[in-house]
């Protein structure tokens, strides 16, 4: 019987191989993870946030699940617009990312809103219909089952809650796109490899975006998953691109 593989960006892998593969990437890169956004986005990506914040439309009494929460940007952000009734529930698979969006919130004052959770996008811990409003940014491209995922996103939101996906995606213009390549193959790791002395995680980085599904896929998968009134926002001629969708 042939053993079933994933992709660890252009690479085939084991599929029970992929999750400890990608949390060891994120071992490697959490102390300098902020500081290498801003340089390889050149601050683009506070933008990117900023923007997925606004869709949100995050109200006084929501309560959120942030996953891939990562360093906490997205929650941080979030949290600021919610009442002392709100919550935010920061949610990572590695242990590195999430201790240091434990650290930010409480830095930034959001200790009293805020809860932290080691979790797997595939099989969430939590009940039904237990969140008004879900993200995940920059997270979703490193899950291994996509769909399964989704499925597990859709269960735990409530009836009306939605669901944004920030992600990085397909370029638009073909002259943008090779542009974007020559920048991710040559430049980023490069980069990589004198801020954070690891070229090979900021590889991935970038073989990791190109095996992400495309915007219309992307959207196609929500659908089946069970989401509705779909649509998707290229940001930056399509390098990033934001999905919501709601249950009901």
């Amino acid at each position: 019987m042939n053993q079933k593989t994933t992709h660890f960006g252009y690479a085939e892998v084991d599929w029970n191989d992929k999750a400890s593969r990608v949390s060891q990437v994120f071992d490697s890169v959490a102390g300098r993870y902020d500081v290498m956004n801003d340089l390889m986005s050149m601050g683009v990506h506070r933008a990117w946030k900023r923007f997925t914040v606004d869709l949100a439309c995050v109200q006084k009494n929501d309560q959120i699940l942030d996953l891939a929460a990562g360093t906490g940007d997205l929650a941080s952000a979030m949290a600021a617009r919610l009442g002392p009734r709100g919550s935010i529930t920061l949610a990572d698979y590695n242990y590195e990312m999430l201790s240091r969006g434990r650290d930010r919130m409480i830095d930034d004052g959001y200790a009293g809103v805020a809860r932290c959770a080691q979790a797997d996008a595939e099989a969430l811990p939590f009940a039904d219909d237990s969140f008004d409003c879900m993200t995940i940014g920059f997270g979703l491209r490193n899950v291994r089952d996509k769909d399964k995922a989704l499925r597990s996103m859709l269960r735990v939101l409530k009836p009306g809650g939605r669901l944004l996906v920030l992600e990085f995606s397909k370029p638009t213009n073909p002259l943008l796109s090779k542009a974007y390549d020559t920048y991710s193959f040559e430049i980023l790791p490069r980069m990589g490899q004198a801020v954070a002395g690891d070229a090979e995680s900021y590889r991935y980085l970038a073989e990791s975006i190109r095996m992400h599904p495309d915007q219309d896929t992307l959207q196609s998968m929500m659908n089946a998953a069970g989401f509705e009134r779909t649509q998707y926002y290229n940001l930056t001629g399509g390098i990033c691109a934001v999905h919501r969708g709601y249950k009901f």
